[in-house]
């Protein structure tokens, strides 16, 4: 079947079978490999992306469900002249990342955070660690990740960061609820390298 996606912010149009999952296009259709592939059961959050601004896993994602949809991958959050994002640059000041392969789909389940938190309280270090239940890292504690959302977030309440704009209202992590299984039819240096969507 024939589809297009907004990815990054240039229009795309592929042929793609019916059972293709949106990770699979992403990755192996148009090369963009920031965004991993680990237990391709929904379980570890290194695939995600953010669907027309929301924190979703792509390996759970059929691309035909994702249709006409605006996709921003970790390769679309830094800039074009390759500066780090302010969540990026935040986590790499606060040591966030070990080995990095988890860090992409960090960094793009958190922005939907960080964005909305310039109109908002900040959120505490649970609602934060609430948040990252979805990404799961073998190398790290999640202290110093945490330490770099909250610096982040302190950036945004005074200067909204422009790596991944449109989110829609703060409302579920990439790890639970809706934004982990969006219904079918609707719908990271280390850090300086793994979090800019470099193949790790």
């Amino acid at each position: 079947m024939d589809l297009s996606l907004n990815v990054n912010g240039r229009p795309e149009q592929f042929a793609a079978e019916p059972n293709e999952l949106l990770v699979e296009r992403l990755r192996d259709g148009l090369g963009l490999t920031g965004t991993k592939v680990g237990c391709d059961t929904g379980q570890c959050g290194t695939c995600v992306v953010q669907l027309d601004g929301r924190s979703v896993k792509s390996c759970l994602i059929l691309t035909a469900a994702a249709a006409g949809s605006r996709v921003t991958t970790i390769e679309g959050v830094t800039t074009r002249g390759g500066e780090l994002s302010g969540l990026q640059e935040a986590l790499r000041q606060e040591h966030g990342t070990q080995c990095g392969f988890c860090t992409p789909g960090m960094v793009m389940a958190l922005g939907e955070l960080v964005e909305n938190t310039a109109d908002r309280e900040a959120p505490t270090e649970p609602e934060i660690r609430e948040w990252l239940t979805g990404n799961l890292c073998r190398c790290t504690g999640y202290h110093s990740v945490v330490r770099g959302v909250q610096r982040a977030c302190s950036a945004a309440r005074t200067e909204i960061p422009a790596e991944i704009s449109g989110a829609a209202a703060v409302s579920a992590p990439a790890g639970s609820g809706s934004a982990t299984e969006p219904a079918p039819a609707s719908v990271s240096a280390s850090a300086s390298v793994s979090a800019s969507g470099k193949e790790v």
